[in-house]
């Protein structure tokens, strides 16, 4: 790849990057003003946290449907309409006047969502040689996690001071940097057809295939099962005041960023040993996480390695997923994106059961590091079973040069 190629490239993948930040963005902003929307709309906490339970939804169904849907739109066309209708969702949510609407908001956006990012990755696979496909899925990734690092607590900021609807303002403004970048950056014409319906389903008929998507689900979710219950641990058992719970999240947030960095670095040189040393590293972190929850000093330092091997597994995970059904790779891409959200709601629901019958805070890492363990025991029946598979796949027909 020449020079100017390669640096065309970049600014491309930067566009991707600035539009999944502004896509993760609003996923975990609700996150931080549920007070000041319980208020607001006059509606219990718990109540108002169906907003992200809503987003979910909105990912775990909208991302297949839209990418089965749109598999004759050009790529660069479909991410653009993608984020159409994500800022679409976004300026209900800044104008909504009940509660109801605010949801609906939430549930439009969230459609896009999945299909973004299934086609996202594809995409950002077709514009590197194919030893750099890990990394630039992992760059692509890297706005997610900076939207945990820098856009929750952003949008929390603006939405604590300027009000909640200035918070979907600052999402609206980020969207459309991302889609004028996308427009203007990834590359237009036609180098071939787009992929069709037929080879898309045929994709989803691998066994190996579907082995990684319980992998993802799986494995992925344990984190979630420990982190949707981290600020209690925290404050409770460890001992942190409140007001430390900031400084500790964003420890946590640079885990994420240098555990997916690491993982587009080494995915493509060892693809089955990084999916399985970030698996053994997240469970062992888990169980530590849980042991040693009352020393401060080791819990800031287990809470970076936590955050650091379960975002690790995206880039790893997603390439794998590619690599098995690079026909399918649209549909295929999007379904693993379905599988990581169906694992989060999964690991929530587990952390959540566990709490109940223990009553410790301590309990969610211990389920979250079990649900790992067979996450792990999945993934090494999945390289025993036979099926479609394809090492190198070539997928710069699924974007438009």
């Amino acid at each position: 790849m020449k020079v100017s190629e390669t640096r065309n490239a970049g600014w491309a993948l930067l566009a991707l990057t600035v539009s999944a930040f502004a896509i993760g963005t609003t996923e975990f902003m609700t996150n931080g003003l549920l007070l000041t929307l319980a208020d607001e709309f006059d509606v219990e906490v718990a109540v108002a946290g169906l907003l992200a339970t809503g987003y979910a939804a909105g990912i775990v169904v909208g991302g297949p449907v839209l990418a089965a849907a749109t598999l004759r739109i050009r790529r660069k066309r479909l991410l653009l309409l993608l984020l159409a209708v994500f800022l679409a969702g976004n300026l209900v949510c800044a104008f909504a006047p009940s509660f109801t609407v605010l949801m609906i908001g939430r549930f439009v956006s969230a459609f896009s969502h999945g299909a973004y990012f299934g086609v996202a990755s594809v995409v950002a696979a077709s514009l590197v040689p194919t030893r750099s496909r890990a990394a630039a899925i992992a760059f692509v990734f890297t706005g997610v996690t900076l939207a945990n690092v820098l856009g929750m607590p952003l949008g929390t900021f603006v939405g604590q001071h300027a009000g909640w609807r200035a918070a979907f303002g600052l999402v609206i403004l980020l969207g459309l940097l991302g889609l004028v970048g996308i427009a203007v950056l990834i590359p237009s014409g036609t180098h071939q057809p787009p992929t069709t319906l037929r080879n898309e389903l045929a994709a989803l008929r691998s066994r190996k295939l579907w082995v990684a998507l319980a992998t993802t689900a799986i494995g992925f979710g344990g984190l979630f099962s420990s982190f949707t219950y981290i600020a209690p641990l925290l404050t409770e058992v460890t001992g942190f005041p409140a007001s430390a719970l900031t400084w500790l999240l964003m420890v946590y947030g640079v885990g994420l960023v240098v555990g997916n960095w690491s993982a587009g670095r080494f995915t493509e040189r060892y693809p089955s040993g990084i999916i399985t040393f970030f698996l053994a590293v997240l469970i062992l972190a888990l169980v530590a996480q849980a042991l040693f929850a009352h020393d401060p000093a080791v819990t800031v330092v287990v809470l970076f390695v936590v955050g650091c091997a379960g975002f690790g597994l995206i880039p790893p995970l997603q390439n794998r997923v590619l690599s098995i059904a690079a026909e399918g790779a649209t549909l295929v891409s999007t379904a693993n994106i379905a599988a990581f959200n169906t694992g989060a709601t999964l690991g929530s629901l587990l952390g959540a059961a566990s709490l109940e019958v223990t009553g410790g805070y301590v309990a969610p890492s211990y389920a979250g590091a079990a649900m790992s363990l067979v996450g792990l025991v999945v993934f090494t029946m999945s390289l025993r079973v036979r099926g479609r598979r394809s090492p190198s796949p070539d997928c710069s027909h699924l974007v438009q040069r």
